[in-house]
Parts: structure tokens; sequence; C-alpha cells
């Protein structure tokens, strides 16, 4: 498995910054700091040259979620999906608006991710048709539902699908159950993606529903993760989606696995790539 780096959760709209001081304990970052407006510049620049650069993790909940109030960070990566067939002219379509490759890793693994330097220096990552982290998702079934973001599902699956959650990835998730709706379409949380993706794998389901039931004490321990202006109570969302985990048709392969249960373990820790 290839051990890539954990895509990081950024969140802004445009109401304005909710800053975090730096980690290095200088001043706190401004909207200078801000990777979106390069990230949605590259994304729209891709997509009229008819190519697919979709945004993943943090910022492409920014996107789906705009009108709740952001956080920024110093140093955000900017993190993208593609499809293996066109990850070549895309390679060439970033050269040429002026990032700059990481070859030697890219010819060692641009099956899978691709590496650049934004204009501004930003670290970029490309995703070449999965996101392998705690679990591997497969993002081709429904990458075109959305232009500049991969799925809404597959930005929640993202998160939901990572063993050690911490704050930052609990304030997204929650952000994705604020604001928009399950259903079964792609402007929504594609409900049958969902449940698609959990039936069929168990590490998956024991993952996604361990995380889930962490969110209420989550929410009741940091009130502040609940944005305002919601348009939909996450509490209510995330019992739903435990719900429809449970009542999702499981297959041959994940009842064989269930019965091994936590003996074995279900789930790997990515690593940091040296870049």
């Amino acid at each position: 498995m290839l051990a890539i780096r954990r895509v990081p959760g950024t969140i802004e709209s445009g109401a304005g910054f909710m800053s975090t001081p730096g980690t290095d304990g200088g001043a706190a970052p401004t909207a200078a700091d801000d990777p979106l407006p390069e990230a949605l510049t590259l994304a729209r620049g891709a997509a009229d040259a008819g190519l697919g650069l979709k945004l993943l993790g943090g910022l492409a909940v920014r996107v789906l979620c705009p009108e709740f109030p952001p956080r920024l960070r110093r140093d955000q990566d900017i993190d993208f999906a593609c499809l293996s067939k066109e990850r070549k002219k895309l390679a060439a379509h970033l050269e040429s608006h002026g990032c700059l490759a990481d070859r030697r890793f890219n010819n060692l693994n641009g099956d899978r991710q691709m590496y650049f330097n934004a204009p501004s220096g930003r670290a970029i990552d490309v995703m070449v048709d999965r996101l392998t982290m705690c679990h591997t998702l497969d993002l081709r079934p429904a990458f075109a539902s959305e232009q500049l973001t991969v799925a809404p599902i597959d930005v929640l699956l993202s998160k939901l699908q990572i063993v050690e959650m911490n704050q930052k990835d609990a304030r997204d998730i929650i952000h994705l159950l604020s604001w928009l709706p399950l259903g079964g379409d792609g402007t929504s949380l594609d409900t049958g993606r969902y449940c698609a993706v959990l039936g069929a794998d168990w590490g998956w389901w024991r993952t996604v529903t361990g995380n889930l039931a962490k969110l209420p004490q989550w929410l009741a321990d940091h009130p502040e993760l609940e944005p305002p202006g919601t348009r939909f109570n996450p509490l209510d969302q995330i019992q739903r989606l435990s719900e429809l985990a449970d009542s999702a048709p499981k297959t041959v392969k994940w009842r064989m696995r269930a019965s091994v249960g936590d003996r074995v373990r279900w789930y790997e820790l990515p690593e940091e790539v040296a870049h």
C-alpha cells in the first residue's frame, strides 16, 4: 500500500476567517495564507481545459459548505484527485500553469499519486483514481458528480475513514452533516454509495460506525464544532447514517471478515511520504 500524507482539513467561507495562532508561536494566519483561491484557480483552469481536477479534504468541505465560518492555518497543502486516464494531461496542464513537479516521486508513484509545488510554493498532492489512507476509497464511480470537488459523499467518507480522528476531522464531518442533506444524488450525501462502500467491506463499516458513535460526544464536549446557521441537525444525520450502516446489504466477503472481528487489525495507518 502506498504510504500517503494525510488529507488536511482547512475550512473557509466568505463569512470571514476563524484563525488560530501558528504552531511555531508566530502571528495568527491571515487571508493571505488561504490556499483556497489558488486551488480553485487551478481546478477551474483544468475544468475549462476539459480535465477533471477535483478538490479533496478540508478545501472540498469549504467549497461544499460555503456559508460556515472557516478555519485557516499556515502551510496548508492543496489536495486534489484525478482519473488515471487524464493524469499525464493534468500533469502537463499543472506545469504549464506554473506548478513544479517532483519528477522523481511522480515517476515512481504517478499511477497512484503525484506531487507538485504550486506557483505560491504550496504543496499539491494529486490522488489518482483512489484515496488510500486508513482504507482505500475508489473515487471513480462518482467522480463526475461535482465540477470542483470529488463527490460530497466521498468527501464525507474520506473523513469518516480516519481511525485516529481528531477535532479537525470531527469539525469537517459535522460541517458536512450540518449543510448537506442525506439523499440519492450528486448534490446531496449519496446514501446509496455510502451503503455500497460499507456493505462491501467490514473494515470500512467498523471504522465508520465507530467514528459515528464518537461524534455526539465530540459535539457535547466541543459545542463550537457545530456551525451557526445549520440547515440540518447533525445529530439526526449521524443517527440516520448509523442506521443505514447497520441495515445496508452485506456481501459474503463482509460477513467472512466480520466473523474475525477486532482480533485482526482492519485498517492501515498512513505514513508521511518524503518528497
